[in-house]
């Protein structure tokens, strides 16, 4: 007899409303609409823009940099959040660090752009496996956008890195997973 696994229960409407009141009311984010079961939406290019890389990448960005802003997870991404206006400066700073013309696993988002929302902090359930889920939550009550990396001339806030530093330091990471993904995939196939 085969086993099955419990499928997660679905968002309620209700749950979804309290989400998107969380994130409106306590951060002063803004949320896109959506249908009842499909989880809450942050817009980006308002308050923050969106850094988005493999985990594996992300998790040695963190060990080299440090910083202070929030950052998600969700199915092997990891999400970190960076200034308003990051993602019109990303083609030209990979230009100019040169790892421009070079395929990393770095997207961005930004003005029109969505991400979905992990669970607020504290909050129970995740409502699917791969979800996003806070690493570092960002914190009620206090602004977000001094924690944010950004370009050295808009500033970010004391204690956090420079966009140039964070790009730099993300396409390095980026470029050492790819690259030892491909060593191990060639390791394999000749064993």
């Amino acid at each position: 007899m085969a086993s099955t696994l419990p499928l997660p229960a679905p968002r309620s409407p209700f749950a979804r409303a309290g989400v998107a009141r969380w994130y409106e009311h306590e951060l002063g984010w803004a949320t896109a609409e959506g249908r009842a079961g499909d989880p809450v939406e942050l817009l980006t290019g308002l308050r923050f823009d969106v850094l988005e890389l493999p985990a594996a990448a992300g998790f040695a960005v963190l060990r080299r940099l440090g910083g202070r802003g929030p950052v998600a997870v969700a199915g092997g991404r990891m999400r970190l959040l960076v200034a308003a206006g990051a993602a019109d400066e990303l083609p030209g700073l990979l230009d100019w660090l040169e790892w421009g013309g070079i395929a990393l696993d770095l997207a961005v988002l930004g003005a029109g752009d969505r991400t979905s929302a992990p669970i607020p902090p504290g909050w129970s359930g995740s409502g699917s496996p791969g979800a996003a889920s806070w690493l570092r939550p960002p914190e009620p009550g206090r602004e977000v956008e001094p924690t944010l990396p950004a370009m050295p001339a808009v500033g970010g806030g004391t204690g956090a890195p420079s966009l140039v530093r964070l790009v730099d330091a993300a396409a390095s990471e980026c470029h050492r997973v790819r690259l030892l993904g491909a060593d191990r995939t060639q390791r394999l196939a000749s064993s």
